[in-house]
C-alpha cells in the first residue's frame, strides 16, 4: 500500500471515531448528562424560605427577613474601576483582593458569596450601579429573625457552608446556610427546604444564550416546613430572668411525655447577636475562651456536676429494690458517719438528729447523710464481691438514664459518669471496698450528673418507675410526632411499689424539710434539696470552692405535670437559692403568675440576686446559713 493510501486511510479512520464519539456523547449519553456538571451551562440557586420556628403554645420564636448578598463569579469579571468599586460597597482594597481570591480559588466559574448581608438601603443604592460592574450581581436570601430574645441555646444559630463543607457535600454551595447548633442543626433537613434550581446555557464565548434544554431540569424552590417545640417560652423566659448574675442550668421535663418545658443555661445570650453583619465580631466575643461566664457553653446539658444530696433518692431506691432495707429500717446518727478507724474516716451529717432511729422518711426529709452511707455500704457487701455489689448498683442506676447522653434532640451534651466495679478495680488493683467510694451515697465522689439527666430522674420518679426521652420537638408541619424514640416509655430496673415511699418522704421536705421555706400554697410540691462540693485546681493546688446548690422537684404530687432540676453554681445550700428559684418556676408553670406578698418578695429577691462578686474571686470560703 502506498504512503499516501495509508495516510488518507489512518485520517478517515480517527475521523469515523470523532464522529462515532461525538454522536455517543450528543445522541446516546446526551439525555442523561449532569448539567450540574457541564461547563456550557450556568446554574442559578433560588433559595427557599427556611421554617419558622414556634413554641408549644403556638408563639413565634424563629422568623425570616430578607437579606441581599453581593455574588461574583470570578470568570465573568471584566476589568473594573476597583476604587469606585470598593466605595460603592464600603470596603477597603484589601478586603476586595481577599475575597475575589478566595472565590477564584474555589471556583472560576461557580458563584461565591463577597459580601453578604446588605442592609436594605445599601441594597437599593447598589442596584442601580451594580450593572456596570460585570461578574457580580445580588443575590437574595432569607435570615432569622427572633421575635423573642430568648432561649439562644435551645434554637440555636445558623452558618454559611465553607468551602470545604461545600467540596465534600455535592448538595450545599459555599455560602449556603445551614444549621450549625441547637434545634438548628437538629433539625436542618426539615427547616432548609429545597433549593430551586435554573440551568442557562452559554455559548463558546461564555454568553447566555437561554435555558438549557428548555428547562426541562429547572426545578422550583420547596420552602422548609414549620416546626412546634415542646418549650414554654414564658417559662423559659421567666427562668432566664431568675438566673440573672447566675452561672448554671435548669431543665424542666413534663413527665407524662418527656417533652423539655424549658431548658435554661445561664449566663446566654441574645440570638440576634449571630445575625447580621455584626455576627463575626459578636461571635468573637461570645466565644472568647477567656470569657468564663462562657454564653455559648449549654449547661443545662454540657456541664457535669456532682448531683449531691438528690442521688440519695435513687441509693434509697436501689436499698429497697435489692431487699437491703425498707421503710422502717433504722439507723443511728451521731454527728455523722464513720466508716473506719484511720484519721479522717468520718463524714459529716447536719440532720441535726442524735440517736435514732432514723427512718427512710426522715432520713429524706433531713437528707441524713448516715442513713445513705449505711444504706449504700449494704448494697455493695451484699454481693458476694465488692466489684459485683458495685456493678448491680451502676446498673440501676444507670436505668435512670444517668452516665449516658440520654439520646435527646439536641446536638450536645455530656454523659457525665457513673463508675462501676471495673472502673475502682483499674484504679485499686482489686483491693477496695464500699468505703473506699463511700462518697457515692450522697452523690459525691465520682459521680458526674448533668442538669437534664437529673431532671430526667425526677421525672422517672414523678412516673413511679419509667420515662421518655427528653425531646423539644413537638410538631413538625403541623403534625405531633410519632417517633417511638420519644414515644414509647424506657423502665427503669426498681419495681413501682418502691416510689411511693420515696415520694412521701420527698414531700415531706417542702413541709417541714429543707425546702419547707419555699413551699407554695395550694401546690403539693415532691422535692429534694442538695448542695454538691466544689473543687478546682489553682496554681497546681486543688481548692474548694463555694458549694453547688442544687434542687429536683416535681408538681403537683398526685398528677405530675412538671418535673425540675436547679444547678447555680457556687450557690451555697440547696435551700437557699436553688430551692426558691425552683418553687418560683412551678407556680409560674402551674398557675401562670406569681401571688402573695411573700412570694413576690421571694420573686424579687431571686431576680435581683446576682453572685457576680463570687465569681470574679478564685477561691470561695462557703459562708451559707442554712442546710443543705
Amino acid at each position: 500500500m502506498k504512503r499516501s493510501s495509508l495516510l488518507y486511510f489512518f485520517i478517515t479512520l480517527a475521523g469515523l471515531i470523532l464522529i462515532g464519539r461525538l454522536f455517543q456523547l450528543q445522541v446516546i449519553n446526551g439525555a442523561d448528562l449532569d448539567p450540574n456538571h457541564n461547563a456550557a451551562v450556568k446554574v442559578i440557586y433560588d433559595y427557599p424560605e427556611r421554617g419558622y420556628i414556634y413554641d408549644r403554645n403556638g408563639k413565634l420564636l424563629v422568623a425570616n427577613q430578607l437579606s441581599y448578598d453581593v455574588m461574583v463569579v470570578p470568570n465573568e469579571v471584566e476589568p473594573l474601576d476597583t476604587i469606585e468599586f470598593c466605595n460603592l460597597l464600603k470596603i477597603n482594597l484589601d478586603y476586595f483582593k481577599r475575597k475575589y481570591k478566595t472565590a477564584k480559588n474555589y471556583s472560576p466559574w461557580l458563584p461565591s458569596v463577597f459580601l453578604k448581608q446588605l442592609a436594605k438601603e445599601d441594597f437599593a443604592f447598589l442596584q442601580e450601579k451594580l450593572h456596570k460592574f460585570k461578574g457580580f450581581y445580588i443575590q437574595k436570601r432569607n435570615i432569622r429573625n427572633y421575635p423573642i430574645s430568648s432561649a439562644a441555646n435551645v434554637l440555636g444559630y445558623i452558618s454559611e457552608v465553607n468551602e470545604l463543607e461545600a467540596k465534600n457535600n455535592p448538595n450545599f454551595q459555599q455560602g449556603e446556610l445551614i444549621g450549625s447548633s441547637g434545634v438548628e442543626k437538629s433539625y436542618d433537613s426539615i427547616l432548609r427546604g429545597i433549593k430551586g434550581k435554573k440551568f442557562l446555557h452559554r455559548n463558546r464565548l461564555n454568553k447566555i444564550i437561554g435555558k438549557y434544554k428548555d428547562g426541562e431540569y429547572d426545578t422550583l424552590a420547596v420552602n422548609g416546613q414549620d416546626i412546634t417545640l415542646t418549650i414554654d417560652s414564658e417559662l423559659q423566659q421567666y427562668g432566664e430572668l431568675l438566673m440573672s448574675g447566675k452561672r448554671g442550668g435548669i431543665v424542666a421535663i413534663e413527665p407524662k411525655t418527656g417533652e423539655i418545658l424549658a431548658l435554661i443555661s445561664s449566663p446566654t445570650y441574645n440570638p440576634n447577636m449571630m445575625v447580621g453583619r455584626q455576627r463575626a465580631y459578636n461571635s468573637t466575643i461570645l466565644m472568647d475562651e477567656k470569657n468564663l461566664d462562657k454564653p455559648m457553653y449549654d449547661r443545662s446539658l454540657q456541664a457535669t456536676y456532682p448531683p449531691g444530696s438528690p442521688f440519695k433518692l435513687i441509693n434509697a431506691l436501689i436499698g429497697l429494690q435489692e431487699g437491703v432495707i425498707d421503710e422502717n429500717s433504722g439507723v443511728y446518727c451521731y454527728g455523722g458517719y464513720r466508716y473506719g478507724n484511720r484519721k479522717g474516716a468520718f463524714q459529716k451529717c447536719h440532720c441535726d438528729i442524735f440517736g435514732g432511729p432514723i427512718r427512710l422518711h426522715t432520713a429524706i426529709s433531713k437528707s441524713c447523710n448516715s442513713y445513705f452511707s449505711t444504706t449504700y455500704r449494704k448494697i455493695i457487701d451484699n454481693a458476694e464481691t465488692a466489684t459485683v455489689g458495685m456493678d448491680i448498683w451502676s446498673n440501676h442506676v444507670k436505668s435512670f438514664g444517668l452516665g449516658n447522653y440520654l439520646g435527646y434532640d439536641l446536638p450536645s451534651g455530656q454523659k457525665g459518669l457513673i463508675p462501676d466495679g471495673n472502673y475502682y478495680d483499674s484504679r485499686y488493683k482489686y483491693s477496695w471496698g464500699p468505703t473506699t467510694n463511700i462518697s457515692n451515697a450522697i452523690g459525691q465522689g465520682e459521680i458526674l450528673t448533668t442538669p437534664i439527666q437529673l431532671a430526667n430522674v425526677t421525672a422517672a420518679i414523678a412516673n413511679k418507675g419509667y420515662f421518655f426521652t427528653p425531646h423539644v420537638l413537638k410538631k413538625s408541619n403541623g403534625k405531633d410526632i410519632t417517633n417511638p424514640k420519644y414515644t414509647k416509655p424506657k423502665k427503669t430496673t426498681i419495681d413501682s411499689k418502691y416510689f411511693d415511699p420515696i415520694i412521701e418522704g420527698m414531700h415531706e421536705v417542702f413541709k417541714t424539710g429543707t425546702g419547707k421555706w419555699s413551699n407554695i400554697k395550694g401546690i403539693d410540691i415532691v422535692g429534694k434539696t442538695g448542695t454538691s462540693e466544689n473543687f478546682t485546681i489553682i496554681d497546681g493546688v486543688r481548692k474548694q470552692l463555694r458549694d453547688h446548690s442544687i434542687l429536683i422537684a416535681f408538681a403537683p404530687k398526685d398528677d405530675p405535670k412538671i418535673a425540675i432540676a436547679v444547678f447555680v453554681e457556687n450557690g451555697g445550700y440547696g435551700s437557699t437559692i436553688a430551692a426558691p428559684i425552683t418553687s418560683l418556676l412551678i407556680e409560674k408553670y402551674l398557675n401562670k403568675k406569681i401571688t402573695g406578698n411573700n412570694r413576690k418578695w421571694i420573686e424579687n429577691n431571686m431576680i435581683n440576686l446576682s453572685l457576680r462578686d463570687i465569681y470574679d474571686q478564685k477561691e470561695i470560703v462557703p459562708k451559707t446559713t442554712f442546710k443543705d
